[in-house]
């Protein structure tokens, strides 16, 4: 389950600022700088992309296919973060850093790429949107805390816009599984029956059913810790601002 709005240091995102160590650390962090840099441009693209599709088109419904290839480079691409933690570029859990990850790509191409039925819902553009404004907010707040210059109004947005873009994108990638899923069934997508050389059997409408059901205890637990995060934060940067 992907968390808009907020920074995978703090909520289950691997954190995209280096460890502070000499010799390596200045080539990390110029790596860094560069990668949230193309990030930021290439979610700029995806939001870019949308509103000239919707100024063209006069309408919100099927806009995904004016996005569709950069969204699936530019989210494809974030399993670098991944490698990122791993390698020890950052500090963050790698199992956290692949979950979140990994959910994203998941619905990007288990889901709305492999069913074509979905790809005109509005439940995909929700998604899109929710996704775009965060990755947009969180690759600017990473590139300007590595270079030690964050301004204050893309702090606040990091910590406070995904009061509504968490449950607003949490509620696309749902209502997108869920019209994927007499698709899936009638077509048998991904599933492996028996009986079979593996003696191993798979039902991907289960899979993705049980998917589901995983955001009832995920989804409460990552948006109360983030509303803490964020009073945390938000407060500490007043106090600062006081005593200054």
């Amino acid at each position: 389950m992907a968390a808009p709005g907020s920074g995978r240091g703090d909520n289950g995102y691997g954190s995209q600022q280096p460890r502070r160590r000499r010799g390596p650390g200045a080539l990390a962090t110029a790596y860094l700088v560069i990668y949230n840099v193309v990030m930021t441009a290439g979610w700029l693209v995806i939001a870019v992309g949308l509103v000239r599709a919707y100024l063209a088109k006069g309408s919100y419904h099927s806009l995904y296919y004016s996005i569709e290839k950069p969204l699936k480079f530019f989210q494809t691409g974030a399993l670098l973060e991944i490698l990122h933690c791993a390698f020890g570029i950052v500090p963050s859990s790698v199992v956290l850093t692949a979950f979140q990850v990994m959910s994203r790509v998941f619905l990007t191409w288990a889901v709305t790429h492999s069913v074509k039925e979905v790809q005109t819902e509005d439940s995909v553009l929700l998604f899109v949107v929710a996704w775009t404004i965060t990755e947009i907010i969180r690759y600017s707040f990473y590139t300007f805390s590595l270079l030690n210059h964050l301004p204050y109004l893309i702090k606040w947005a990091r910590y406070t816009l995904f009061i509504v873009l968490y449950p607003m994108g949490v509620s696309g990638e749902l209502l997108t599984i869920y019209a994927a899923l007499p698709f899936v069934r009638q077509s048998g997508l991904y599933s492996i029956s028996l009986p079979n050389k593996y003696n191993f059997s798979f039902d991907y409408y289960t899979f993705l059913i049980l998917i589901m059901i995983s955001y009832i205890p995920i989804f409460p637990q990552l948006y109360f810790h983030m509303l803490h995060q964020r009073r945390k934060v938000l407060s500490h940067t007043e106090e600062h601002k006081k005593s200054e």
